[in-house]
């Protein structure tokens, strides 16, 4: 099990939101299953609620920008990682690979509910790596998260 750093009273929990292709474009796409808000727009609303958590974000279309980000943040000062890898969560080893050599865990979240989508999207070849997984509650599904990596740092 991936541990969580030790803080001082002085240092801030540090989560990273990683978001994989075609979420550059919430809020455009399909708002009718990710709604109409842009993750910009969302993420200060996010860094505002945990005014006492650093909260970075990151997003790439490039499967390979998205891991080395991941071992950037995974094997520095990072406490866990948010991730939705959107359309690779189905298909990529290397991510998998990737979650398991990191020092930090991951959470996996996805904005709808897969399972109630088409059934490619019913396998995620990352879950077995990360945390735990949490899905199907729009944008809300990071906030979860968060509150999953400040529950297991208690």
């Amino acid at each position: 099990m991936r541990q969580f750093r030790e803080l001082t009273v002085f240092q801030k929990m540090k989560i990273l939101i990683v978001n994989g292709p075609n979420l550059n474009m919430l809020g455009r796409r399909e708002p009718g299953i990710y709604g109409q808000e842009s993750f910009l727009d969302f993420l200060p609303r996010l860094q505002s609620r945990y005014p006492d958590i650093e909260i970075d974000y990151y997003q790439s279309n490039v499967e390979g920008a998205l891991i080395d980000k991941m071992q950037e943040a995974g094997f520095g000062d990072c406490d866990g990682i948010v991730l939705n890898a959107g359309a690779y969560t189905h298909t990529s080893v290397a991510l998998q690979d990737c979650i398991r050599s990191l020092k930090c865990p991951v959470i996996e979240v996805h904005i709808s509910n897969v399972h109630k989508r088409e059934e490619f999207r019913h396998k995620s070849m990352i879950s077995c790596a990360c945390l735990g997984v949490i899905c199907g509650f729009g944008l809300d599904s990071y906030r979860l998260a968060i509150e999953a990596l400040i529950q297991g740092e208690k």
